[in-house]
């Protein structure tokens, strides 16, 4: 084939010197600007791990805190008493923690109802969940 029909055909001839080898390869700076991708790939995912771990955590303490306030609001109903308006402090351990709350009994416009707030804080004072309950006389 001549170079003019060669051309026409697609065929494209290459001449190598026997005596070089032709070595691909990635350069430096492709290598570092790879390396600096994979860099702020994984700090992005270090910082969405450390939120997931930090939500499951206050999903826990918000948890065993609801349970401190149901179990003093049903330990409310299960006395079969009436209960009297004011506040009381009380303390639960939950998940091998400690959390402090408060009872605050109202009075509501029908006289033979009173509303419960049961609000659980953790040991640092924040208020984790505020339980409100209804409970009549027996």
């Amino acid at each position: 084939m001549t170079g003019r029909a060669a051309r026409r055909a697609g065929v494209v001839a290459v001449s190598r010197s026997p005596g070089r080898a032709r070595h691909r390869g990635f350069t430096l700076v492709e290598v570092l600007v790879a390396l600096a991708i994979v860099a702020v790939t994984l700090g992005a995912g270090l910082r969405a791990a450390a939120a997931v771990t930090d939500g499951a955590r206050r999903l826990a303490e918000v948890t065993a805190a609801q349970w401190c306030a149901d179990n003093q609001i049903a330990e409310m109903r299960l006395s079969g008493e009436f209960p009297g308006v004011g506040d009381a402090d009380f303390r639960c351990q939950q998940l091998g923690r400690s959390y402090a709350g408060s009872l605050r009994t109202r009075p509501t416009p029908n006289p033979n109802f009173r509303r419960v707030d049961a609000t659980v804080r953790d040991e640092d004072g924040r208020t984790l969940v505020t339980l409100t309950a209804i409970l009549g006389r027996p």
